[in-house]
């Protein structure tokens, strides 16, 4: 008998965060920062354009070395010029341990959590951690 016990997966829906900020990519650096209001996200979800269009995401680190850092104005950088886009979305049924491995194939901190087209949250490894394997979070 192996000494793994079989448990129940944490699913990303239990861990994330289900407040965004979205904004509009032609806003203005300054202007969605002013705009943000759930700053523990680190990041800004760019909405999209129209039906065919993609989100995109600006993370605060994106900020800090793309402005902050070159010393550029951010009344005068647009967000559509920081973004990433287009996102990869997660599903909010997915196990945390599979999200865990896809953010550390693609690099990840943080992702959007996409229910069809739709945003529903926003997860980072921080969430799955504290969130999900942490004494207090949803798995204990």
């Amino acid at each position: 008998m192996s000494n793994h016990q079989h448990r129940e997966p944490v699913r990303v829906r239990a861990v994330m965060k289900e407040k965004v900020d979205i904004v509009d990519g032609m806003l203005t650096v300054a202007e969605a920062l002013e705009e943000m209001r759930h700053t523990e996200t680190k990041s800004l979800i760019v909405d999209r354009r129209h039906d065919d269009d993609e989100y995109g995401i600006v993370l605060l680190a994106d900020i800090a070395k793309q402005v902050l850092a070159r010393d550029r104005a951010p009344e005068r950088v647009n967000v559509y010029e920081v973004m990433s886009k287009p996102v990869l979305g997660v599903d909010p049924e997915m196990d945390i341990r599979y999200c865990a491995r896809l953010f550390e194939r693609f690099g990840l901190a943080r992702a959007p959590v996409m229910e069809g087209r739709r945003i529903v949250g926003i997860v980072s490894y921080t969430d799955m951690v504290l969130n999900g394997l942490r004494p207090g979070g949803v798995n204990s």
